[in-house]
């Protein structure tokens, strides 16, 4: 199985050179360290930040620079200030090519949980809500089952739903999945050394794998 921060090196391969991205909470954040250099991305952030870099090293932290996840991080050249309101009208204007959100629960129908849990502890909506009904391509990454062991693939979220039929691929410590139009959950690459009846067997929601599944390849640290 993949780390996090290898599950946020092979998201990174689906980022495009010119694209607008938001980064979520959570695994999310690690995908800054590991854009190519060769591509021109901007990174935003609904706390008002355009144009994040990687996690600066500890001589280069500044606390006043933070992400919506309260972490501490650096700007690129050119990188840009603001208030939250002007980076939410960013998002509800359809300026953001790419979100890559933390989830709790993704249902076959790419409906996504992401902001309360069964116990009542709410993490808060955050900007969850404006980027899951902006027209950004979503993408998810989080583990594949939760800490008992339960699965974050379902037929429907048992959680609170943020929203509904939003998301495009979902990418776990086992492998990277797609949403097919009719619903279910399509294996597209496998965690190397996974083997097909695990994730199976961690997986609760419709499964469709069709053909050779290839590993992933694209994850190794920096």
């Amino acid at each position: 199985m993949l780390s996090k921060e290898q599950i946020a090196c092979r998201i990174a391969r689906e980022i495009k050179d010119g694209q607008y991205i938001n980064l979520g909470i959570g695994i999310p954040t690690l995908v800054a360290n590991y854009i190519p250099d060769h591509l021109q991305v901007v990174l935003q952030s609904e706390n008002g930040l355009l144009g994040i870099g990687p996690y600066p090293r500890s001589s280069e932290i500044n606390p006043d620079l933070v992400n919506a996840g309260k972490e501490t991080i650096s700007m690129v050249k050119g990188s840009s200030l603001f208030d939250s309101a002007e980076a939410f009208s960013m998002i509800r204007g359809g300026h953001i090519d790419m979100a890559i959100l933390g989830a709790l629960e993704v249902s076959e129908n790419g409906d996504i949980s992401n902001w309360k849990i069964a116990s009542g502890l709410i993490k808060g909506v955050g900007g969850a809500l404006d980027l899951v009904a902006s027209d950004a391509k979503l993408l998810v990454a989080m583990l594949h089952c939760h800490k008992d062991g339960s699965p974050k693939l379902r037929k429907q979220c048992k959680f609170p739903v943020t929203g509904v039929r939003c998301v495009h691929k979902i990418f776990t410590d086992l492998g990277v999945f797609s949403i097919l139009p009719e619903g279910g959950f399509k294996l597209l690459e496998r965690a190397p050394g996974v083997e097909l009846d695990e994730i199976r067997n961690k997986t609760e929601g419709r499964l469709v794998i069709k053909g050779e599944i290839p590993e992933m390849t694209g994850f190794q640290q920096q």
